[in-house]
């Protein structure tokens, strides 16, 4: 029997040579790591804290990551200053318009109008309800010229003109939310251009001028009386659920304040009696109320609080025209009866 070749050493399955020893990482990191290098705890302190303790005075060290404190609004939530400023500059804008040239005026109020519109179209937004823009600005136009040119009748066909615009208009979007869409629409054309469009009208006769100015002083008289009584003395809420800061004193302030501007304005220069001054300024103390509240139940629905940041300390157009708005058709029926042109 022959004798197997040999084949060298049996090899021995499953286990391997062990690899050379190798470092631990740790070590030699530690070994090429520079060392940290630590201050003194006495340390010399810089030069601006050493300026600061001069004085043996200890105070604390401004923190480099925060601006100065932010300045705090008045108790109205408003920064006072810029909303004064702010009032008197539009104020002074509106007068000139009025007594410089009366056409003017219509030039102040659209651009006021069409601003308007855009803010409240946006804000409508927030309630996920999309307005047509483009026929309620083309049929705020044709209100204000048409109230100027043809009277009342030309206001109202303007406004159902411009309303049956935004209800075409929508339907190219589709089913889909057309009726929030279009109501959204109609409540832009009714609250904003229809309501402006009674101080086109109350601007239309040779006095317009003046009555313009009795229903402007008269719903400034209601902001400032019922704010300043409302300050002083206001405890009694009037609708805490909607406008937190309007109480029952300031509405007294209001009544009061715009009876004393309304009734020398309406005898005086539109030769009215006394007691129709006195009704006149009680009417629009009212109805600047209801739309000051109506815009604030409004912005709360949408969850917002103002309806834009145009004017400092007022929030947008809207935030102004609010209590003109409604006033202003209060103002011509008014007007039209105790002081008739």
């Amino acid at each position: 029997m022959t004798p197997d070749p040999d084949t060298g050493p049996i090899p021995i399955v499953g286990r391997r040579p062990a690899p050379p020893p190798r470092p631990p990482r740790a070590a030699t990191e530690l070994r090429t790591a520079p060392l940290p290098v630590h201050e003194p705890a006495t340390a010399e302190p810089p030069p601006a804290a050493r300026s600061r303790a001069a004085d043996g005075v200890a105070r604390p060290e401004p923190d480099p990551g925060k601006g100065a404190p932010a300045k705090k609004p008045g108790r109205a939530g408003r920064d006072m200053v810029a909303a004064i400023g702010v009032g008197l500059g539009l104020g002074a804008v509106i007068l000139a318009s009025l007594l410089l040239y009366r056409p003017a005026f219509l030039l102040v109020l659209g651009a006021a109008i069409l601003t308007g519109v855009v803010e409240l179209t946006r804000a409508l937004q927030a309630g996920n309800a999309r307005a047509p823009l483009v026929p309620l600005l083309v049929g705020t136009v044709a209100m204000i010229a048409l109230a100027w040119t043809r009277g009342a009748s030309g206001l109202v066909v303007a406004f159902l003109l411009t309303v049956l615009a935004v209800l075409l208009w929508r339907l190219g979007d589709g089913p889909d939310g057309y009726l929030r869409d279009a109501s959204a629409g109609v409540l832009v054309a009714l609250y904003v251009p229809l309501l402006a469009g009674f101080a086109v009208l109350l601007l239309v006769p040779d006095d317009g001028a003046a009555r313009v100015l009795a229903f402007i002083a008269t719903v400034v008289g209601n902001d400032v009386g019922g704010f300043a009584a409302g300050v002083l003395v206001g405890k009694h809420p009037m609708a805490p659920s909607v406008s937190p800061k309007k109480s029952w004193e300031g509405m007294a302030g209001s009544i009061v304040a715009c009876v004393l501007i309304a009734t020398p304005i309406v005898t005086l220069a539109l030769g009215g009696p006394w007691w129709g001054g006195v009704l006149f300024g009680v009417a629009l103390a009212v109805s600047a109320t209801a739309g000051d509240l109506g815009e604030s139940l409004i912005k709360r629905d949408l969850g917002i609080k103002d309806m834009g940041h145009l004017l400092p300390g007022h929030g947008g157009i809207m935030d102004r025209l609010d209590s003109l708005l409604p006033s202003a058709a209060v103002a011509y029926l008014l007007l039209s009866v105790v002081a008739p042109t």
